[in-house]
């Protein structure tokens, strides 16, 4: 596959496939002859003499410091030296490639005044596997993510240093060379062109919402089979319950659940038991309402990621009438939010599912299921301490909910005296949602254990097909078995695509 950046900018698709598959980049003529337009304007503000922030003069609080024509591409190589001043564990690589691929995209709009050379420079680096050592400490979301992106430009420059595959440091230099690359020497503004901007945050958010979007529907099939497994009613997810609360993601994630429920043996051993629970717990019966209400949250979300990848995030900014303006356009706000709204939905979802395995593990609460699910319980502990863990995980969700997007430390002599932590909103919102597919894994193997465990009945089609993908590597309910193993093959069985893909085969796509 290769992606082509136009002028318009790039899909969040497109940013998937070069961050995760590797997709090969190229750049549109269209927007070649973007930039080189923008381009031209700043050389003739240039020779003009007239002061331009970030052309002519200094940075942050030294903007009002002229710099003379004979210094000005000296200024732009020590912003770059200067801003990238991260530090700790590298970023990993898709987020990296991402926040490359979205400075180009940025530069390919047209409005920041550099060369084309200069976005070709970064799409030589995602071409040639070439991921820039990116330290998770360094942005405040504002004037963007200077010191992310600044790790990035400087193994343009040929310093810096590199992620090798095997996680090991490598220099920039040597990068280049085993690459046939040449470092690239800056003209004026394109220091500034390569660091300003919201690229870091929002391909973190992108990712973020492709795997938010697959665990909220792998949420809907946990809760189903656990609420199968203990032998739970479907009614709460008819239809016409949710009409009559018309919130979208309710709906989709109440049909998906009464779907995943149906041709049930297990579910029909209990249907007209009068003596069975009127009322179903809240984790079970409210399933959708809080999955649901996820999945609206996820929405917008997506709606703020939309606008900002056609969005002009550079300051100054290079507009088609030949004027260059400063704006705020990189403040994180906007994406910082939409994280900490997203981290909050997510750990709940994350929440109600844990409740869930409590419930299944709890003899006195089961419905006539073993305690903690292992059919000789004293000697054998089950699935205990896995709710441990998983409330574990739990709070640490609710402590990583709270939003960084309140925060704010001035910086630069006063000068960036509010800055959004977006940064920070969506680097955590990564850690709920791989926390998350932890939870979901505990369920599934709670909820398949539980399936298992009401044989000779046959569940859903959508129990087989679970039993189906779990069996192998966790077997059936017996003798304890080395648990942590088993647990980090669930959470591969969450977050990959096979089972949800098999489930889809015998019901019919999940919305």
């Amino acid at each position: 596959m290769t992606v082509i950046v136009q002028p318009t900018g790039v899909t969040p698709a497109d940013v998937i496939a070069v961050a995760r598959d590797n997709a090969r980049v190229e750049i549109s003529p269209a927007a070649l002859d973007a930039m080189a337009t923008s381009r031209a304007i700043v050389d003739g503000i240039e020779a003009s003499g007239k002061p331009v922030y970030g052309v002519s003069t200094g940075f942050g609080a030294l903007a009002n410091t002229s710099i003379a024509p004979e210094r000005r591409a000296e200024l732009q190589h020590a912003l770059i030296r200067s801003h990238a001043a991260g530090i700790g564990a590298p970023m990993p690589r898709e987020v990296v490639r991402a926040m490359m691929l979205l400075r180009v995209r940025s530069l390919a709009l047209g409005r920041s005044g550099v060369r084309p050379i200069l976005a070709q420079g970064l799409v030589d680096l995602l071409n040639h596997d070439i991921t820039p050592w990116a330290p998770e400490h360094g942005s405040l979301g504002a004037s963007g993510d200077l010191a992310p992106l600044a790790h990035c430009a400087i193994v343009l420059l040929g310093e810096g240093t590199v992620l090798g595959k095997d996680g090991t440091r490598t220099s920039g230099a040597e990068a280049l060379h085993s690459a046939g690359l040449q470092p690239l020497e800056l003209a004026a503004k394109e220091g500034l062109a390569l660091i300003n901007g919201t690229d870091g945050m929002l391909g973190m958010l992108l990712l973020a919402i492709a795997d938010a979007g697959h665990l909220f529907a792998m949420a809907d099939v946990t809760a189903a089979l656990a609420i199968e497994a203990m032998l739970g009613s479907e009614r709460p997810f008819l239809p016409e319950l949710h009409s009559i609360r018309p919130h979208p993601g309710q709906t989709a994630s109440a049909a998906n659940i009464h779907r995943l429920l149906q041709n049930s043996r297990i579910m029909d051993s209990h249907r007209d038991d009068l003596a069975h629970a009127v009322q179903d717990a809240y984790s079970m019966r409210c399933a959708p309402q809080v999955a649901g209400a996820a999945r609206d949250t996820l929405d917008f979300v997506r709606q703020v990621a939309d606008r900002e990848l056609v969005s002009v995030v550079d300051n100054p900014v290079v507009l088609p009438d030949g004027r260059v303006e400063s704006t705020g356009n990189f403040h994180g706000a906007p994406l910082g939010f939409a994280a900490d709204y997203l981290a909050i939905a997510a750990a709940e979802v994350g929440a109600i599912a844990e409740r869930r395995v409590d419930r299944l593990l709890d003899v006195t609460r089961s419905r006539d299921l073993p305690p903690f699910l292992t059919p000789d319980a004293g000697v054998n502990s089950g699935l205990m301490i896995a709710q441990y863990t998983a409330a574990g995980i739990v709070a640490e969700n609710r402590r990583l909910a709270a939003p960084a997007s309140v925060d704010s430390l001035p910086t630069s002599g006063m000068q960036e005296d509010h800055v959004s932590m977006g940064w920070a909103a969506t680097k955590k919102l990564r850690t709920v949602l791989d926390n998350l597919t932890s939870l979901l894994a505990v369920e599934l193997l709670s909820a398949v254990r539980g399936i298992q465990l009401r044989a000779p009945l046959q569940p859903s089609p959508a129990g087989q097909a679970a039993v189906a993908a779990v069996e192998p590597f966790a077997g059936v309910p017996g003798p304890d078995l080395y648990l942590a193993p088993v647990l980090e093959q669930t959470r591969e069985v969450v977050a990959g695509a096979a089972l949800r893909g098999a489930i889809e085969d015998a019901v019919g796509p999940l919305r």
